[in-house]
């Protein structure tokens, strides 16, 4: 059997492992995160299962799961995967900016390679920093036609595969029935 290429996104252990152990290792992440979501019994749950895949998949890093209001223009953080740097109830305000036409308005999946392309985006650059983290993958999260809330994972790698934002892609809309329970909750 020939080895794959190693994929950065399966953490340091991918490195030297063939292709059906790489397999076998998301099968096995894929399999946790359905029974977890098959017992999900509220929005938190839905978010700790999610989260705990996205890092199994694709290794450390930071992942947030957020609202979108649009008649604020701001975002509310509904979970993260580091409480002490980013906790949950945080919020921003969004201005008009190229990042918020693409992502928040279009619907269209952000990803961000490197220090630049960071620190164009976000203000809190220098906490990315410190964290270690030189790329993202921000996915909108859309109901109705309409971006209701994002999906954000960054990572200490500054590039990313067609695979691994596929695989964002799909994490993130695991994650968007939980940002409607929230929503539908806070508007009762």
């Amino acid at each position: 059997m020939t080895n794959a290429r190693a994929n950065p996104a399966f953490g340091a252990g991918g490195e030297g492992k063939d292709f059906d152990d790489l397999a076998l290792l998301a099968v096995a992440e894929v399999e946790r995160l359905c029974d977890a979501l098959r017992g999900a019994e509220a929005p938190a749950d839905v978010f700790d299962a999610v989260g705990g895949a996205t890092l199994g998949l694709l290794g450390p890093g930071l992942l947030t799961i957020n609202a979108w209001h649009a008649d604020t223009a701001t975002i509310e953080r509904l979970w993260s995967s580091d409480t002490v740097a980013y906790p949950v109830g945080g919020t921003k305000t969004k201005g008009d900016t190229p990042w918020t036409r693409q992502l928040l308005q279009r619907g269209e999946v952000f990803v961000g390679e490197g220090d630049e392309a960071l620190s164009a985006v976000f203000d809190d650059i220098a906490l990315i920093r410190d964290l270690g983290l030189r790329g993202v993958v921000n996915v909108p999260l859309c109901h109705a036609g309409r971006v209701i809330g994002t999906f954000n994972y960054l990572a200490g790698g500054d590039g990313w595969s067609p695979a691994q934002v596929a695989a964002l892609r799909l994490l993130g809309q695991l994650a968007l029935p939980g940002v409607l329970g929230l929503r539908t909750r806070q508007q009762r």
